[in-house]
């Protein structure tokens, strides 16, 4: 058997694992139903795209790449999908029009599967003596605050024992906003007045959870970026005081982005990693917008983790990112 002919099937069988069933029936309808909005304009624009044609040609691809830009997977990751359809076009010399989806959903999965992210099923956290810190970065407005709130929800829904800290002493609104969230899922938040210094905020708080035995830590962060300079120094001063409490910490420095902004959140990403170290994301507002394919070019692009999504205003809404139903919610 030649090696071409294995490597297809090996590459045919990897897809077909790709989409076995994961999240539980009520995940995935609330994936679906967060994803919508963003399935529907994009197979409104795919629909016209091959209108009046049959099979797969320039023009379909050209109007296929114009399709993927505009629905915000990004430049870069447009050109690789589009590169792999016209390898396929190559292989099977005819592709109908009919078959795009498949095709479509198919490449997608296969350009994300070569990401080594994106495979949680669950809320989890490395086992560890000492609590795992959390420190959430990104603007104002992107929905940090309620994905604090709601990460929390899902980590003591987990079993773990959850503390909160208020280190965005910049706003007063940024402070009560967090404390609504923990008393609604009773965990302890541990604040002081408006602006006072966030890293004495985030030292106070690595006390507290440390004196509390907790097992998770979320420190809210300040989300300037118009003054970078400004931003760095505190972002690493927290850093500096934290690690006086527990060596080595924060564990994961999740940027928050909106994914309602589209191509706007891709800046973002590169602004907030010029400041500081980032090691995972969370994109929200997936579920009020048609710009959801901004996930896919992120989780390709970036060589940081797409850890959760937003894509509903419940409390039970923040999922793990998971690339494999995402992408088979996507293309349903």
């Amino acid at each position: 058997m030649s090696k071409v002919l294995i490597k297809f099937q090996y590459s045919k069988k990897l897809i077909m694992s790709f989409f076995k069933k994961i999240f539980s029936k009520e995940k995935k309808e609330t994936l679906d139903k967060g994803l919508e909005k963003t399935k529907s304009s994009f197979f409104d624009k795919l629909s016209k795209a091959v209108a009046g044609k049959s099979k797969v040609d320039d023009d379909v691809l050209d109007n296929l790449e114009e399709v993927l830009v505009s629905s915000d997977v990004g430049v870069e990751t447009t050109l690789k999908i589009i590169d792999r359809i016209e390898a396929r076009v190559l292989k099977d010399k005819y592709l109908g029009t009919d078959a795009l989806n498949k095709i479509l959903r198919e490449e997608i999965a296969g350009l994300l599967s070569e990401t080594n992210s994106g495979n949680a099923t669950d809320f989890d956290i490395p086992l560890q003596n000492t609590p795992y810190v959390i420190m959430v970065v990104g603007v104002n407005g992107v929905g940090k605050t309620t994905t604090i709130g709601k990460l929390a929800n899902q980590f003591k829904k987990a079993g773990k024992k959850v503390v909160l800290g208020a280190a965005d002493t910049f706003r007063a609104a940024a402070i009560d906003q967090l404390q609504v969230w923990a008393d609604r899922i009773d965990v302890p938040l541990i604040k002081q007045s408006m602006g006072s210094d966030p890293a004495s905020v985030a030292f106070d708080t690595l006390e507290s959870a440390v004196t509390q035995n907790a097992d998770v830590v979320i420190i809210d962060t300040a989300g300037r970026l118009h003054n970078k300079v400004n931003l760095m120094n505190e972002l690493t001063k927290v850093k500096r005081v934290m690690q006086k409490v527990i060596p080595n910490t924060p564990n994961d420095v999740l940027l928050v982005l909106d994914g309602s902004t589209g191509q706007n959140a891709f800046e973002q990403v590169k602004q907030f990693t010029a400041a500081t170290e980032v090691t995972s994301l969370a994109v929200t507002k997936l579920d009020g917008t048609a710009k959801g394919g901004v996930v896919i070019g992120i989780s390709d692009q970036f060589k940081i983790p797409v850890k959760y999504i937003g894509v509903g205003e419940g409390i039970e809404d923040l999922q793990v990112f998971n690339k494999i139903e995402f992408v088979d919610s996507f293309f349903k």
